[in-house]
This record gives structure tokens, sequence and C-alpha cells, in this order.
């Protein structure tokens, strides 16, 4: 399977800023003041004012759809990148106002899901582990938003959303993984200028890829001496060789299986099945890392009799026939794990949330045809959101908002100057990030029945940063009964904005 199919955010601009300041078009913090400049268009910056309750608490607010022009070392123009931000009116002192910026991932997503389903004041309302019924859907006041303890800006990153290369830009100046993360500091600090809110708390929040351009994003700004006070990750993947099934690669099979078991206990698909969830994945890590580890490790030295027990025990974690597994050769890929579970009931279950089942056609696939999740829940997403921006911010109407652009080709190549070939990992930069700045913060946030960035693979990779024991207290974990989009379901919902709201608490010196 190519490593591309396997990849698949939030501060408030106060208009007032804007009216004063205008749009100035500010070259990037490193371009000479005297470079020559390119025509760009106008900075956008449409606000509109609402109020929202949270917690039983009234908040006034501005929400700003704008952008911001990205510029090249020259100061010309290479692109504009489009964001909705909310601000909570009446804030006197903002250096007493936490700041979060917030993007999805994909590459090539736009920042609507994390938007309209975490952090925003509106969400859509989908039943949970069942497809939305067609038009009309529901939009509800986000009681879990938030906007109570931090102004958020939702960032698209170029190809995504309304952003796009302008300029003498193109694509390539934006699509990989530095180019990215670099593109976003200039935008996070031309933010901070733009708004005066240099001395605010400030916060980077990132969905799947979302975190693989947080931990390289906070590495560029800490460079540029703009230290966080913390990055909240969500279904995290940092080093790709956790997740890609490439041949030889044996590492995934043992930081997916406890997913896989997590899954198969969900769907009652396991013999003998444990009345609790966290015990029997507590047993089922030990097993990866120890005995399947190291069986796999083997190869073709392992010992028919050893082979035999790692048989037993793989199907009594997964449910997944003893024959099926042998012929697996004791790997089996998460595609294949979706769609063989239930492949006897005629089903396929979800990669980014395996509670999620649909209908299956062909039953001698091999592989998983679709995402059942993403069948269900996406048009809902994506209507709502156009529709609020167009009736709720009143901006749009003339343009398309990309929910899913196309940035490819995506430049990988970040982390393989060494000179050999190499999987993408950025753990080392979210390591620098925390080795320099001693006082910032990571809170890891991953769903138990995910299975497109499993969370044992995600605590694995923290596990391995080669960080002393005093700076690795800096992490915080938290595990979801729920998948890749925690937020689908309603209790983690709940439980993400508990734990997030206790790290701003933590970490935001207040």
């Amino acid at each position: 399977m190519k490593r591309e199919a396997l990849l698949i955010a939030a501060l408030a601009v106060p208009a007032a800023a804007f009216a004063q300041r205008g749009a100035r078009g500010a070259a990037s913090d490193t371009a000479p003041m005297n470079a020559a400049t390119v025509a760009a268009p106008a900075e956008v910056h449409v606000t509109t004012q609402h109020t929202t309750t949270i917690g039983g608490q009234r908040i006034d607010y501005d929400a700003t759809v704008g952008s911001i022009i990205i510029r090249n070392a020259k100061d010309e123009p290479t692109g504009e990148i489009f964001y909705t931000a909310y601000t909570k009116r009446g804030v006197t002192d903002d250096t007493r106002r936490p700041l979060m910026f917030a993007y999805n991932g994909g590459p090539g997503s736009s920042s609507f899901w994390v938007h309209m389903g975490l952090l925003g004041p509106k969400r859509v309302s989908v039943p949970d582990t069942a497809h939305a019924a067609p038009p009309p859907y529901k939009l509800v006041d986000n009681e879990y938003s938030m906007l109570d303890k931090a102004d958020l800006v939702f960032i698209d990153p170029v190809g995504t959303g309304y952003s796009k290369p302008i300029g003498v830009g193109k694509g390539s100046d934006f699509w990989g993984v530095d180019q990215d993360a670099n593109s976003l500091a200039q935008f996070v600090i031309r933010y901070l200028n733009e708004t005066d809110r240099w001395n605010s708390p400030r916060y980077i929040m990132g969905e799947s890829y979302g975190t693989t351009r947080s931990a390289a994003l906070s590495a560029v700004l800490q460079r540029r001496s703009v230290d966080l006070n913390g990055v909240i990750l969500l279904s995290s993947v940092l080093d790709f060789q956790t997740i890609t099934f490439d041949p030889g690669n044996d590492e995934p099979f043992s930081l997916y299986l406890p997913s896989y078991a997590a899954v198969a206990w969900y769907h009652n698909a396991i013999p003998n099945k444990p009345p609790q969830l966290r015990p029997f994945l507590k047993e089922v890590e030990h097993f990866a890392t120890h005995e399947y580890a190291t069986a796999l490790f083997q190869g073709d030295n392992l010992s028919a009799a050893e082979r035999g027990a790692i048989l037993d025990k793989l199907h009594a974690y997964t449910g997944l026939s003893r024959d099926y597994l042998d012929k697996a050769d004791l790997r089996v890929t998460a595609s294949q794990f979706e769609k063989e579970l239930m492949r006897e009931q005629g089903k396929v279950i979800g990669r980014l949330d395996a509670r999620y089942t649909g209908q299956t056609g062909d039953l001698l696939a091999e592989d998983a045809p679709y995402d059942p999740q993403s069948a269900d829940i996406s048009s809902a997403y994506a209507s709502l959101f156009r529709n609020y921006m167009h009736v709720d911010l009143n901006y749009g109407r003339d343009k398309l908002y990309a929910t899913s652009g196309n940035v490819n080709p995506w430049d990988w190549s970040h982390g393989q100057s060494r000179g050999w070939p190499g999987h993408t990992n950025v753990a080392t930069d979210l390591a620098q990030e925390l080795m320099t700045n001693p006082k910032a913060h990571v809170l890891l946030n991953s769903g138990l029945y995910d299975l497109a960035t499993p969370y044992f693979a995600a605590e694995w990779t923290m596990d391995h940063l080669g960080i002393p024991k005093e700076v690795r207290s800096q992490i915080t974990f938290a595990e979801y009964e729920s998948g890749h989009m925690v937020y689908v379901d309603v209790p983690s919902l709940a439980k993400f904005k508990a734990n997030v709201a206790a790290f701003i608490d933590k970490t935001s010196g207040m």
C-alpha cells in the first residue's frame, strides 16, 4: 500500500485590529525590507458578531473569515492562506487570553473537521456509528467548544479551503513537510503581528497529518524565537514507519495489534471476551512488544512450536482464524483486517473509526474497498460547513471551499537529509521543541478504535523521543473509546474538552 494512501486548527482576529492596521501585506520574517514587491490581492477580513453559551457562561464573540499573504525571501507574494477566527469580545488583557491555532491533516484536508466537529462554537450533529440521514442535516451549538478557554484560529493550508498559490508562487512552494511548516510559521508570525497578540499564551492543535505538521511547525517556530505553551496532538503520526506496511518493515504489525484487539473486543469477535477493555489491552500491548515482536524479528528462523503459540495468541486477541493468520505469515495489514474481521457477515469495518461498519459486495477481496465512517459523515460535514460559511459568516457564496484539496505531489523528504532513504519522521522535531523549550508541554490524544493512526504507535513514538525523564514528564496522554475523529462520539468529545481545558489551565501561566 502506498504511503500516501495511509495518510489521510484557533485564534480570533479582532476586527478592530485589522481596521486600525489594515492589510499591510508584511513580508516574511526573514525577507529583506527593501525587496521588490509583486502585486498581491487585498487580504480578506469579513467579521460578524455572535453569542453562545458554553458551560453556562455567555460568550460574546467576533467571527472573522480572513486571509494572510505569504511571501518569499524576495518579498514577492506566493500564497494566500485563509482562516476562520473566533475572538471573545470584552477582553481587556490579551495576556490572560490564550490563542489556539488549529488545522486538520491529509495532507490536503481543510480545517473544517476540527472546526465543525471539535473546537468551534457550532458543531455538526451526526448519529454515532451510523450513516447520517439525507438533508436537512443538523447544526447545533457546541457546548464543548474551546472558545470559553481560548481564542481560536482555524487555518486552511495552501491547496485547501479557499487558500491557494498566488503571484510567483506554485504548489511545490507549499506541498511538502518542510514547505508546509515554513508557510504556516510565517502565517502564525504574521497573525501575531497583525493582531498584537505576541504576549498571549499560544497553542497549536492538529489532527492526523496535522500532528505531523505540528511537530515540524513547533521546531520552525522555536528556531524563529516563537515559543509555544503547548502542542495538542489528536490521532497522531510523527514517525511514518510505525504505520507503513512496507515489505520488510515489521514495526507496524506489532504496533497495530492492540488496536486490532480493541476493535475485535468492540465487535464481540474474540473468543472468551474479557469484561473490561483497558486491562485486556494492557495484556495485548505486552505481548505485542515482547513475544510477538521477537517472533517477527526471527523471520524464517521461528520454530514451528513458537509459531503455533503465536498463532494461538493472535487468534485470541484479534478473532481472526488461525488459518488466515498462518497464511498471512503472522502479518495482517490494517486494510486486510478491516476486510477480514466481519467478512462472514458481508461487512467491512471503518479505517478512521472501526466501530463503523458498511456493506461489502466482493467477499473474496483482500482489502477494504472503502471507509464506512467517511461514507457515513462526510456529506453532512461538508454541506453544513459551506452553508454555515455562507449564511452565518457571510462569506464565500462566489467561491468553492475545497474540503479536500489535491496537494500532490507531496514532498516527504523531511528527515532524510542523512543520505539514505527512509520514512518521514518528525518525532525528532518534537523532541527538539521539548528540549529547547523546557516550559512547552504536549497533550497526546488517541482513539482506541482508530486504524489510521493507532494509539499504541503514537504512544510508542513518544517513548522513543530520546529525551530526559524530566522532559518526558511534559507529555500527557489521553485515550478515548472512539476513533480517529474522537469527537463524533459525544462522551469522547466531552472528555476531550475537559482534558484540553485542564491542559490550558496547567500551561497558560494563569
